[in-house]
């Protein structure tokens, strides 16, 4: 059994760390040289760290690298990066050269393993519908210290950073669909809440975590009817105690899924598979009887799809009809927003960031920080999540075990 303890800052697992470990503290503090490299995947126009977190991590003592125009498409420019404190240099490749800590919204490309150096420490997205295990490959090779957004999870149950992205993705799925069923875009034609004498939409949500109550929140600010689907009653009494009953809530079944896509004019899929890969709970079929020119937007699609009929799109070509019903699939919904989403994402990584320069080295930061070493994925040539093992394979140890071993 663990129990968890907090004296100040240091929190740790009495089943795990010896009482010497405990009793020797060490003063000294890492020098953290941060780098924010340019993201190149395709049509991802967010930037892990605003200028405002910049000049937080200076004030800090730290330095940070960051590439020329990293910041372009969020209306960042390299003047506000340089009078925040940071370095400008001219290439993804230099920013890896010169950070021990390298920070990324979305994982590394091919092109981008070459830069990565041994034992440096990788902060970025993961996507685990997406991974590559080649970059899984290259990381343990490399012995480079990996921790995901999906997997930095606080003592209290929170994704504090991929709750932030979700509350964009949910709020925006709303703004999207309204934009897909005007006319002109081949929907249905109608207004998503309608006017006087006019019924407002039939929005369904499938999931009610952080994506599915702020779309919620923002389809019945906009006047919708809104139906809530999900596995867990105790979700659904906690929407339903939220919007004070104003929204339809359903177990997902596959009756109540098929009664609701029949009178859908909008569907959401807002799954979080956190623990596993989810199989579609909308089956083709379904979607087959759904009302033409309504809208599909698959926000789970960048881990697990919710709909049968999902394909990846992007946000150059964001949609497509399948059975008549417009399908939105992009991954990086919030990139759509770059600038909020880069405020957004700067303002959930910064405590973890200054948290980890609190500390001598990284394993000294895994093993008392408890939200940084549920981050961690991969840590000196070993993988640490099962459910990367599952998708890539490869075996992988418990991260707690390799820091109270000293491997």
């Amino acid at each position: 059994m663990s129990y968890t303890s907090d004296f100040g800052n240091l929190d740790f697992d009495i089943g795990i760390e010896t009482l010497e470990r405990v009793i020797i503290k060490s003063e000294k503090r890492m020098h953290i040289d941060l780098g924010v490299p340019r993201e190149n995947t395709r049509d991802e126009m967010r930037v892990s760290l605003a200028p405002s977190g910049v000049k937080i991590m200076v004030e800090q003592g730290h330095s940070v690298c960051v590439e020329k125009d990293a910041g372009l498409h969020c209306n960042f420019s390299n003047e506000n990066y340089a009078n925040a404190g940071a370095t400008i240099v001219d290439s993804t490749d230099e920013v890896f050269q010169r950070s021990n800590v390298i920070v990324k919204v979305a994982p590394p490309l091919p092109k981008e393993y070459d830069s990565l150096q041994r034992n440096q420490v990788l902060i970025s997205a993961l996507h685990l519908g997406s991974i590559r295990s080649d970059l899984i490959e290259i990381l343990l090779k490399r012995s480079i210290t990996g921790l995901a957004f999906e997997f930095i999870e606080t003592r209290d149950g929170e994704f504090p950073i991929v709750r932030s992205l979700s509350e964009i993705a949910g709020a925006l799925a709303i703004q999207i669909a309204a934009k897909y069923l005007e006319t002109g875009n081949g929907g249905r034609g109608i207004l998503l809440g309608g006017i006087a004498g006019v019924p407002p939409a039939n929005v369904v949500i499938i999931g009610a975590g952080t994506v599915g109550q702020y779309a919620a929140q923002a389809a019945l600010g906009l006047g919708a009817h809104v139906t809530v689907i999900d596995k867990e009653l105790n979700r659904l009494r906690k929407f339903e105690t939220i919007f004070n009953r104003r929204i339809t809530s359903a177990i997902a079944n596959d009756h109540y899924i098929a009664k609701a896509a029949k009178i859908a004019d909008v569907m959401i899929g807002a799954l979080n598979p956190r623990a596993k890969i989810m199989k579609p709970l909308v089956k083709e079929e379904l979607i087959l009887g759904m009302r033409k020119g309504a809208v599909i937007i698959d926000v789970s699609i960048d881990q697990t799809t919710c709909f049968e009929t999902s394909c990846k799109t992007s946000h150059t070509n964001p949609v497509y009809v399948k059975h008549g019903i417009t399908h939105y699939c992009v991954p990086n919904i919030p990139s759509a927003v770059a600038r909020t989403a880069s405020y957004a994402l700067t303002n959930a990584l910064i405590p973890f960031l200054t948290k980890l320069g609190e500390y001598a080295n990284i394993s000294d930061a895994l093993w008392k920080s408890t939200s940084l070493r549920n981050g961690t994925y991969a840590y000196k040539g070993y993988l640490t999540k099962k459910i990367l093992s599952d998708i890539s394979g490869l075996s992988y140890r418990e991260v707690q075990m390799l820091l109270a071993t000293d491997i």
